[in-house]
């Protein structure tokens, strides 16, 4: 396992692994890294047969390392949660002659308008895009495209730094926040370039694959409610809720599934998993971003539900060169509801929480503490979700919706101490 995600995927696998009688050995930059908020031992530290440091951004050292590694104790398959290690892994795996992807294809997927050149010499219809490294840049394309825009940054994850502008004032505190930037949360140095997009009007949906030798099966769609909180910039996205499968006609499924399929061709994409948003426009089906791995925001839990196939049992099966199995189904639907910080401040009160751990609906729930300090912005600022399945039918959405609700986080605006 070369790095891993502290939230999420990054909780869940390590104990997935150890269940399924698999044993990992993490390779890290940092072990200092996984540590939970109470200070202990992170899982996939504290359940790692082994933990070797290395410089894991330089993939020549990370390679030295691993083969090290396999020269003494068999090494079968590389992985992580982690996106920024993504091409790291294809790397590794091609040195060690592992199953995986070819690397060049992970380098390119993992940059946004490296994907948007593919499609295009694909023939993939695509939205109007430009690229921009300098603000005069930004400035003369925004105007051949046209407002409304969206901008973000060509390598960054969850939703950061993504802004909708209407205007050039709004462009230019966009293109300042894609750009600025010189490294990530890992310390990897960062492109700086900005992506211009038109605006795609219609709802968002992700598709959730699994290619292997080339072939691609989709395992469902997820319908996602996004929310677009105002910030400086004009909009930002956060995604607010997910219900999975997603209520949509036949047609529309074949669409979006025909869609996805032919962006996983163009990038050249011959195995692994992959997490492709999009937004079913009026011409059709049209890319948001393309992921080459599991789904966040707990979709690959309401995956697991309603399919029976874990997205983290197949990362684990794919790094292993194994068909994915799926075991028992559990319910009809699933939804996840987040909650989402009203305005900048701190955390006081939380009331309606304890109506979460009675009911017999929640699966999963997670609430602020007080004295948190929250924002409003991307993915990463959610404070909190509540996780439900339906066993039987489809009401999975409506009860995640009414249970947050029920959630009363009280904010103390204007108190951050930074």
């Amino acid at each position: 396992m070369i790095e891993s995600w502290l939230q999420s995927t990054g909780l869940m696998l390590p104990p997935l692994l150890r269940d399924a009688g698999h044993v990992y050995v993490l390779i890290t930059r940092d072990p200092g890294l996984y540590r939970l908020p109470d200070g202990a031992p992170h899982p996939v530290l504290a359940l790692a047969a082994e933990v070797v440091v290395a410089e894991t951004n330089d993939e020549d050292a990370l390679l030295a390392a691993a083969r090290e590694l396999a020269a003494r104790r068999p090494v079968d398959g590389v992985l992580t949660t982690c996106d920024y290690y993504l091409p790291a892994v294809a790397h590794v795996a091609e040195g060690l002659g592992l199953p995986g992807a070819p690397a060049d294809v992970l380098r390119t997927v993992t940059r946004k308008h490296l994907v948007r050149h593919a499609l295009a010499a694909g023939g993939v219809p695509d939205v109007p895009f430009a690229v921009a490294a300098t603000w005069d840049q930004a400035r003369k394309e925004a105007a051949s495209l046209g407002y409304p825009l969206v901008v973000k940054p060509v390598d960054m994850n969850s939703g950061t730094s993504v802004r909708k502008v209407v205007d050039e004032a709004g462009l230019a505190v966009a293109f300042a926040e894609a750009t600025g930037p010189e490294r990530n949360t890992r310390d990897q140095p960062l492109e700086r370039l900005a992506l211009l997009e038109r605006v795609l009007e219609g709802p968002e949906y992700s598709v959730e694959s699994v290619t292997r030798d080339g072939v691609t099966r989709v395992l469902g769609i997820t319908a996602k409610s996004v929310a677009e909180p105002g910030v400086e910039a004009g909009s930002g996205f956060v995604e607010s809720g997910h219900l999975f499968p997603a209520p949509l006609a036949p047609g529309e499924q074949q669409a979006i599934e025909a869609h996805v399929v032919a962006v996983l061709d163009a990038v050249g994409l011959t195995h692994g998993i992959s997490h492709t948003e999009v937004r079913l426009t009026a011409a059709g089906p049209r890319l948001i971003e393309l992921n080459p791995r599991q789904g966040g925001g707990y979709i690959f839990e309401l995956v697991r539900l309603v399919t029976g196939l874990n997205p983290l049992r197949v990362l684990v099966d794919l790094a292993l060169g194994r068909e994915p199995v799926p075991g028992p189904s559990a319910a009809t639907s699933a939804a996840v509801t987040f909650l989402l910080a009203p305005a900048d401040g701190v955390v006081r009160e939380v009331r309606g929480a304890q109506r979460l751990a009675d009911d017999e609906r929640v699966l999963g729930h997670e609430t602020p503490a007080p004295g948190r300090e929250v924002r409003p912005g991307d993915n990463n600022e959610r404070i909190g979700h509540v996780l439900v399945a339906d066993p039987t039918g489809h009401a999975a959405k409506d009860w995640a919706d009414e249970l947050a609700a029920g959630v009363d986080v009280r904010v103390e605006a204007g108190a951050l101490a930074r």
